[in-house]
């Protein structure tokens, strides 16, 4: 039987979170990123937890997925709403309960440290990823997401 674990990255593991990262991009919006610019970013967040932390999922010791946790202020709730971004499942590794494993671990990390909720964007176009969040429990709310662009990407 195959053992799954999950383990927060450090900053040994930034080539593999940089590789996830970029799949995940191109797996969920069709976008090739630049190589360094996402290696960059995820050394700085892997050095700086207050950008951001990463917790990996291994199967048997082999990379399996990845989540990027970042962390919003809420004023109306005096607390923190935590974010999910970067999600990332090995193709040979979906449907073996890696997201699953993954969101339980930071859901967990999430109560006890008293936030006020967890939330995540997906893609209107990746209906599978939007199906895996709606059996982890989450529903689509009441906000729109809008952005403005001010560096071209």
């Amino acid at each position: 039987m195959s053992k799954l674990n999950v383990r927060e990255a450090r900053p040994a593991d930034a080539e593999q979170v940089t590789r996830f990262s970029l799949a995940c991009a191109r797996d969920s919006e069709n976008l090739e990123l630049d190589r360094d610019t996402v290696r960059a970013g995820v050394e700085n967040a892997l050095n700086d937890p207050a950008k951001g932390r990463y917790f990996l999922a291994e199967i048997d010791g082999e990379p399996a997925g990845q989540v990027m946790l970042t962390r919003e202020w809420s004023d109306w709730r005096n607390t923190w709403i935590w974010w999910l971004q970067s999600v990332y499942v090995n193709p040979d590794a979906r449907g073996k309960g890696v997201f699953a494993a993954i969101y339980a671990h930071i859901e967990q990390q999430a109560r006890e440290a008293g936030a006020a909720s967890i939330r995540l964007y997906v893609d209107k176009g990746n209906a599978t990823a939007e199906r895996a969040y709606i059996k982890a429990g989450f529903e689509l709310d009441h906000y729109n997401q809008m952005a403005k662009s001010l560096n071209g990407s």
